[in-house]
């Protein structure tokens, strides 16, 4: 410890700290642009200058580490004079884009510029003017902004894992920019516009739609994928302007995918308004009464056994018991959550979660991936991967696709042969005994096909083998890709005993013996296997379950509506509506409530709150919100043969992910930017 006087106050601090940071600490306000508390220390800006008592000059105090009896001005004459003339100096080359800039009123410079300035300039000379560069189609580039900071620099090259942007020249002549000119590929490329204190990285597609003060600001949580990262929306009106991450050190940091920040043009475009039914072949617009009566009048006289209910990949755990409520009043049992046919065990809850939580790799020492690509399925959880491998001693064993993951991993094989070699004392065992925490993560890629529940039970037996379960830690986890999966698996909505699965629906539809299939925002199916029976799609966008339905009923989007989310940590978290559904879509348990009086099975709620107590009810854990669950560790999964077949990703193209992603013009026109199969990071092992 260190104990240091920071203007007339003394104050201990931990050693390795900044000065900074302890000026921080004590209280004191400290200008900065180059400095970030997650990224190297770059020591560019000078703007943090302060007075060091002995010093012949003010120091950088981003970059002057504490020292026992240093004393420290933050506010002195000198200091004052020195970040004037700093801030005078930053300004010389800055154009006069405020009152047409999109980080206008949002902007670190400007803030400081009124703080920490001086009100005139003494440079008469020429501005220098820098040519923009193209980074894609997400982020948009005013080069003669730049301040050279080089926050975004260390983002691509630290948390992102992407060596593509640097400074070119010296002095007057330097630029910052990718060293060819070419697109970011990378999936966490919008963040750089979150760190860039200027206007010289803003977002393309929300280039001079609005400014910040214009915008209605909600605290919400992301569904693109099973992270759960916690976002907020700004809408104007009924329509969602942008995305922005909100802080959570557990989750997501401060850090959003570009599918998250970007997507949400998805949700203007291609959505459901109102009701339809099929006549005569074509989807017409009809009443919520004449819908509600033509699922009636086909479901009323069947048996319960010939209806079933699938449940899709972004509906809110109120939709889901509400649904799985209203199945089991018509004496259904063929009920799932598992679009992709993932062999979960959903009796063991610790047998499909992120046990460990995603802070938790950080404190893991070896980590062995099965069947999964972090980077295209949960960016967020592959950042931290690679966070922890930066720190070192950190061996990373991949069993499946060969790609780059942004660190190094040891490919030990693509197949369940390989996994079953690891088992057995082969490759990477020995890395696994000696590791304190060991840690492996099986992704959907194992376990969504016909062998997942053999692939589940080696992965088991292999966590119990090599010490990945102990009294203070459990290092297995479940990566899932669907936000709504986890929810679904708490609620128990999955077959009951004598139920079908989605592919015994499917395959039940096909035979004749299932004649009415529910399809709750379900649009990863093959449509075609859905042809003989009555489909009801319920659901925000007119994606494949809409085009192949009998009955379309709309619901509302996840930024339209307040829905309860479980990510795949177990973590219960509470998304807020940011805006109304368009036209006469209602929130997803509204309708099925409203459908189950017409259905003559009334559901016993009325309210959101009665359908949160139902859901409480029926899984304890909806009564714990925001609380990373330790689960006893049991025994799960099915031994059986497995086949030769590889590990694959089951995303084919990260920016084209679901109905939302699909439906925005933006994902689409980064899907035909990058490369094979539109995706970023095709190349080898990093």
């Amino acid at each position: 410890m260190s104990t240091l006087n920071i203007d007339g106050n003394e104050i201990t601090v931990e050693d390795g700290l900044t000065v900074l940071q302890a000026c921080e600490i004590a209280g004191a306000e400290v200008p900065r642009f180059c400095y970030h508390d997650r990224l190297s220390i770059a020591g560019n800006c000078r703007m943090c200058l302060v007075e060091m008592e002995k010093s012949p000059k003010p120091i950088a105090s981003c970059a002057m580490p504490v020292a026992n009896g240093m004393v420290i001005y933050t506010n002195s004459a000198s200091v004052k004079k020195a970040r004037e003339g700093v801030m005078e100096f930053l300004l010389i080359n800055h154009p006069l884009d405020c009152p047409i800039c999109d980080q206008g009123g949002e902007c670190d410079l400007q803030d400081q510029a009124m703080a920490f300035g001086r009100d005139r300039n003494r440079y008469i000379e020429n501005k220098r003017a820098v040519k923009d560069k193209d980074l894609g189609p997400l982020v948009k580039t005013i080069m003669t902004r730049c301040i050279h900071c080089t926050r975004c620099i260390r983002f691509a090259t630290e948390v992102a894992g992407v060596d593509e942007l640097g400074a070119t020249g010296r002095g007057e002549e330097m630029e910052v920019g990718t060293y060819v000119e070419r697109a970011l590929t990378s999936e966490l490329s919008g963040n750089i516009i979150d760190l860039c204190p200027v206007g010289a990285l803003t977002s393309k597609p929300y280039s001079f739609t609005a400014r910040s003060w214009e915008l209605r600001k909600t605290q919400t949580i992301d569904v693109m994928d099973a992270v759960g990262s916690n976002i907020r929306v700004d809408a104007r009106g009924r329509e969602i302007m942008r995305v922005l991450p909100r802080l959570n050190e557990e989750i997501n940091e401060e850090w959003i995918s570009d599918k998250t920040r970007f997507a949400c043009d998805g949700l203007q475009r291609g959505r459901l308004d109102r009701p339809y039914v099929r006549k005569d072949g074509k989807l017409v617009a009809v009443s919520w009464a004449e819908a509600f009566e033509t699922i009636a009048n086909r479901i009323r006289s069947l048996d319960g056994a010939r209806i079933a209910a699938i449940a899709g990949d972004l509906v809110d755990a109120e939709a889901m018991v509400a649904l799985k409520d209203l199945m089991g009043a018509l004496g259904s049992q063929h009920i799932d959550c598992r679009q992709d046919g993932a062999k979960l065990d959903p009796k063991v809850r610790a047998s499909y979660l992120f046990n460990s939580g995603i802070a938790g790799i950080e404190d893991s020492d070896a980590l062995l991936l099965i069947g999964t690509n972090p980077r295209w399925e949960a960016p967020l959880v592959n950042a931290r991967i690679r966070k922890r491998w930066l720190v070192g001693n950190y061996l990373i064993g991949l069993v499946g696709e060969r790609r780059d993951l942004t660190y190094q991993t040891d490919h030990l094989g693509a197949g369940p042969e390989s996994l079953r070699d690891i088992l057995n004392d082969g490759a990477f065992s020995d890395a696994l005994k000696k590791a304190q925490r060991p840690m492996l993560i099986v992704g959907q890629g194992a376990l969504a096909r016909p062998d997942g529940a053999a692939i589940l039970d080696m992965a088991r037996e292999l966590a119990e083998k090599y010490g990945f379960i102990t009294d203070d830690w459990n290092g297995f986890n479940v990566l899932h890709t669907a936000a709504a999966r986890v929810g679904g698996l708490d609620l128990g909505f999955v077959p009951g005993p004598n139920g079908q699965d989605v592919n015994g629906i499917l395959a039940g539809v096909e035979s004749g013996s299932i004649e009415v299939v529910y399809l709750m925002g379900a649009d990863e199916l093959d449509m075609k296997r859905l042809q003989k029976a009555f489909v009801i799609y319920q659901g925000h966008h007119g994606d494949a379950g809409a085009a192949g339905a009998d009955v379309v009923l709309p619901g509302a989007a996840y930024t339209e509506k307040a829905g309860t989310y479980v990510n795949t940590e177990g973590r219960v978290q509470r998304a807020l509506r940011a805006a109304f559904p368009p036209g006469e879509a209602r929130e997803d348990w509204a309708i099925i409530r409203a459908l189950s009086e017409r259905l003559r099975h009334q559901l016993p709620y009325d309210t959101l709150e009665q359908v949160r107590e139902r859901l409480v009810a029926v899984a304890a854990s909806f009564g714990e919100p925001d609380v990373l669950p330790v689960l006893p560790w049991k025994t799960f999964g099915m031994a059986g043969e497995t086949t030769a077949q590889p590990f694959v990703t089951p995303i084919t193209d990260f920016y084209l992910t679901n109905a939302v992603s699909r439906a925005s013009e933006t994902m689409n026109q980064c899907s035909a930017s990058y490369g094979a199969n539109g995706q970023p990071g095709t190349g080898t092992d990093g």
